[in-house]
C-alpha cells in the first residue's frame, strides 16, 4: 500500500472512531472526543467538520464550562437516514421504520393466513412500500431493508429451509435487491432478535448471552464475546429442534420430539384448542389468563416448565451470563415467569445457575425487526466513514 493509501486508511479509521464515540456517548464536546479517543484536538476538529458536512453530527449549543469558554456540544444526527426491518413470522408479518438509533417511526403488522412464499412475498413488498411512504424527508433517505426469517439462512441471503413455513431454497435477498434497488440483509429471526437485544435491549452490557425467540417455533441467537456466533455454515441456534422426547410427535423439520412441539406458541395453541374445544389465538389465551381463568393460567405455567427445561439445557452447555426470552410469548410473562425460572433453578447446574440472569425482553417482537434493521444501519455508517 502506498503512503497516501496508508494515510487515507488511517483517516477513515479515525473518522469511524470519532463518529462511533459521538454516536454512543453524545452529547460531548470536541475536547471530550479527543480525551476519549486519544486523538489530538486538531484531528478531531477536522473530522468533526467532515461529519457535520455529512449531516451525521450536529452542534447543539454550549455545555458546562470547566473554567474557560463553554464548549460546543456535539450530537449524532439520528434522523439523517432511515432503515426498515421486517419480521416474517408464521402467522403474521410485521415491519418497522427506524431512525439511525433504533427509534421506531412507524410500525405495521398484518396477519398471515397463507404460508406459500409467493403470497408472503407479495404481502411483504406491500408492507415495505407502506413503510417507505412513512419515512420523513432526510439526507440519505431509506438506506436499506432487513428481513428476519424463521429458518436457516446462508451468507448469500438465501432461505435454505424454513420448516414452519415449508420454504426451501428461496433466494430472498437477490429478489428483494432486484425489486427495491436497495441494500438488503436477510437473517435468521433469532439471530436478529439477539442483535436487537444486544444493541437496544437488556443485552447491552453482556458479553455472553443467549436470546430465545419463542414464536410458532423456537430459535436462539447466541452472543459470544460481544459478537454473534453463527457456526461454520451460519446455521447455529436451531435449538427448537433439539430432541427432548425420543419417540415424541413428528415435527415439521422431519424429526420427532423436538423442543418446540412442547414449549412454543404452536404448543400453546394446540393445547389451548384441546382444552377449550375451539380455535383460539394466542391473544385470546392471554386474555383468558388476564381474566383469571385457571385453565389458561395452568396452560401457560405448564409451557413455562417446558421452556425452562430447554433453557436449562442450554445454560448447562454454554454457561452464559444472560438469557433473554423474546418474541410474542413475552406477553405471557405474568403466567410463564415463575414456572420457567423455577425449572431453570431446579435443572441448571448450580455453578451455572449462580452466574446467569434469566430475563424477559422489554422489546417484545419489535426486537427482531430492530435487530435486522440495525444490520443496515451499521453497514451504512461504516461506509460513510470512507
Amino acid at each position: 500500500m502506498s503512503v497516501t493509501g496508508d494515510q487515507r486508511f488511517i483517516k477513515q479509521m479515525n473518522k469511524q472512531i470519532v463518529l462511533q464515540t459521538i454516536r454512543k456517548e453524545a452529547p460531548l464536546s470536541r475536547a471530550q472526543v479527543s480525551l476519549t479517543t486519544g486523538l489530538n484536538k486538531g484531528t478531531v476538529s477536522s473530522l468533526v467538520a467532515e461529519l457535520i458536512a455529512d449531516n451525521l453530527v450536529y452542534e447543539v449549543g454550549p455545555g458546562e464550562s470547566s473554567g474557560g469558554r463553554r464548549p460546543v456540544m456535539l450530537m449524532f444526527q439520528n434522523k439523517a437516514a432511515y432503515a426498515i426491518g421486517i419480521n416474517i413470522a408464521v402467522n403474521y408479518l410485521s415491519g418497522v421504520l427506524t431512525d439511525l438509533v433504533g427509534n421506531v417511526i412507524e410500525k405495521v403488522e398484518w396477519s398471515l393466513h397463507v404460508k406459500e412464499f409467493d403470497h408472503v412475498n407479495q404481502q411483504m413488498v406491500q408492507l415495505i412500500e407502506q413503510l417507505m411512504k412513512a419515512a420523513p424527508p432526510s439526507t440519505y433517505g431509506i438506506i436499506g431493508i432487513g428481513v428476519a426469517v424463521p429458518g436457516i439462512v446462508n451468507e448469500e441471503g438465501d432461505v435454505l429451509f424454513a420448516p414452519n413455513l415449508n420454504w426451501r431454497e428461496i433466494p430472498l435477498k437477490k429478489q428483494l435487491e432486484e425489486h427495491f434497488q436497495l441494500p438488503i440483509a436477510v437473517e435468521n429471526e433469532a439471530n436478529a432478535g439477539a442483535l436487537g437485544e444486544k444493541v437496544f435491549g437488556k443485552g447491552k452490557e453482556s458479553e455472553n448471552m443467549i436470546f430465545f425467540s419463542i414464536g410458532i417455533g423456537i430459535g436462539s441467537g447466541i452472543i459470544f464475546g460481544n459478537s454473534l456466533y453463527r457456526g461454520k455454515g451460519g446455521y447455529s441456534g436451531e435449538v427448537g429442534h433439539m430432541s427432548i422426547e425420543t419417540n415424541g410427535p413428528l415435527c415439521t423439520c422431519g424429526n420427532k420430539g423436538c423442543w418446540e412441539l412442547f414449549a412454543s406458541e404452536k404448543a400453546v395453541l394446540q393445547q389451548g384448542e384441546a382444552l377449550y374445544e375451539e380455535v383460539l389465538t394466542l391473544d385470546d389465551l392471554f386474555e383468558k389468563a388476564r381474566k383469571g381463568e385457571q385453565t389458561a393460567i395452568d396452560l401457560f405455567q405448564k409451557i413455562g416448565v417446558y421452556l425452562g427445561t430447554g433453557i436449562a439445557n442450554m445454560i448447562n452447555a454454554l454457561n452464559p451470563e444472560l438469557v433473554v426470552v423474546g418474541n410474542r410469548m413475552v406477553k405471557g410473562r405474568p403466567w410463564l415467569e415463575h414456572s420457567l425460572k423455577q425449572t431453570v433453578a431446579d435443572r441448571a447446574l448450580s455453578f451455572h445457575a449462580e452466574q446467569v440472569s434469566v430475563e424477559f425482553s422489554d422489546l417484545n417482537e419489535n426486537g427482531i425487526s430492530l435487530g435486522v434493521s440495525y444490520l443496515l444501519i451499521d453497514s451504512f455508517l461504516e461506509k460513510k466513514h470512507e
